[in-house]
């Protein structure tokens, strides 16, 4: 079952994700591919895990890293260069944190997942 468990949580992550980056991607670059914002989301992830793996554990300069990382495929994915991805990436941001707000309304996810632990 854990593994259940964990699959539904990678698919409704990455779902969320890629909404968030395709409404960024829509507001900044006028790009309208869902499924475009759903590949940039796993590989985003990929490549976010990968540096945090190695990386993660620096204090400060881990994360960092990890979020230029997520920066560089935005960047390398949609056109417009570094402002137009911190853009992209800002909306997505928001726009996820809405979209798991409204879930842990309506019960789908818990409130951790938008970091509110024990809400």
């Amino acid at each position: 079952m854990a593994f259940i468990d964990t699959l539904v949580v990678f698919v409704i992550s990455l779902l969320v994700g890629a909404t968030g980056i395709y409404i960024g991607a829509r507001i900044i670059t006028d790009t309208e591919s869902f499924t475009y914002a759903i590949i940039t989301a796993l590989i985003a992830s990929v490549v976010w895990a990968i540096v945090g793996f190695f990386l993660g554990w620096i204090p400060f300069l881990g994360p960092l890293l990890g979020l230029l990382a997520y920066l560089g495929v935005i960047n390398w994915r949609y056109p417009g260069g570094w402002l137009s991805a911190i853009g992209i990436a800002l909306i997505a941001w928001v726009a996820s944190l809405i979209i798991l707000y409204v879930l842990a309304i309506l019960g789908i996810v818990t409130p951790d997942a938008i970091g509110v632990v024990g809400m």
